[in-house]
């Protein structure tokens, strides 16, 4: 019953976000309007209710799962994972709109976006969480669960450092409520194989855990190639019939294993038409 309940209210809050972001630009992976311009899309984050109700019932929903999902040793939250009963468990959680909240940046920033302008601010501002992440985060783990981020911010050499992204994604994720190492916390670029491409970082984990659950607010947290040009190892773009088609693919994973944030402001559903 909570599984079905968890699918409604997302398909109910995607059905509502389809019409408050019908002004978003979809020509970028972030809203380029600056002040006095600001999209539907982030004030509803900024200001309504019913986005905290909606990422608090996603994480509660996923902390019931939790025991059922540790105790089933053949269960799997990658389709392709398999044999993996003896590894330790895992939860996989992107950062930005999962684990903490940029909407004060999306509402301020003067366009055009920009990563570093992003991580300026990040490092200038005490990071928001999501509602709901950190006690999730915190009963997983008094059940033994280790906790990997991915995100996609990018890894860009700063004189002797060649990622001090991870120092400011470090920062947010502990200001958050969530205390974290930086082997658990793998960026864009931060090896040579690891592109914006996420499955690749989902195999890594995969090779010494069985991931139990995925977290996200993009497709791309959960499904590979999701975006208008492809990212390797994708060799084919995505279009919005494609998208559709793999979202229902795994239609058994949504509120079962897969559990995703909404997300108006920006995202690979931006680059696609």
């Amino acid at each position: 019953m909570a599984r079905t309940f968890s699918f409604f209210l997302q398909l109910a809050a995607c059905v509502f976000l389809l019409s408050a972001c019908a002004a978003t630009s979809r020509d970028s992976s972030h809203d380029d309007r600056g002040r006095g311009e600001t999209s539907p899309g982030i004030i509803w984050v900024q200001t309504s209710a019913e986005y905290d109700a909606i990422t608090l019932s996603v994480y509660r929903t996923a902390q019931d799962a939790l025991a059922e999902k540790i105790a089933d040793k053949t269960w799997s939250a990658l389709p392709y994972q398999t044999h993996a009963e003896n590894l330790p468990t895992a939860i996989i959680l992107d950062v930005d709109e999962t684990v903490v909240s940029n909407v004060e940046f999306q509402r301020s920033f003067i366009p055009p976006f920009s990563d570093g302008k992003l991580d300026a601010w990040n490092r200038a501002n005490r990071a928001v969480p999501v509602n709901g992440v950190v006690e999730f985060a915190e009963r997983a783990r008094q059940l033994g669960v280790t906790l990997f981020f991915l995100t996609n911010r990018p890894c860009a050499a700063t004189g002797d450092d060649p990622c001090p992204q991870k120092t400011t994604t470090l920062q947010d994720i502990n200001e958050a409520g969530i205390a974290v190492d930086a082997e658990f916390v793998m960026l864009s670029g931060e090896r040579a194989e690891w592109g914006k491409e996420k499955s690749v970082r989902r195999d890594y984990v995969a090779e010494n855990y069985r991931v139990i659950m995925l977290m996200g607010d993009d497709l791309g947290d959960f499904i590979a190639c999701t975006r208008k040009n492809p990212l390797h190892p994708c060799t084919e773009g995505a279009t919005i019939a494609s998208r559709e088609a793999a979202t229902l693919e795994h239609q058994d994973y949504w509120g079962n294993g897969w559990y995703i944030l909404p997300n108006p402001m920006h995202g690979s559903w931006t680059s696609v038409k």
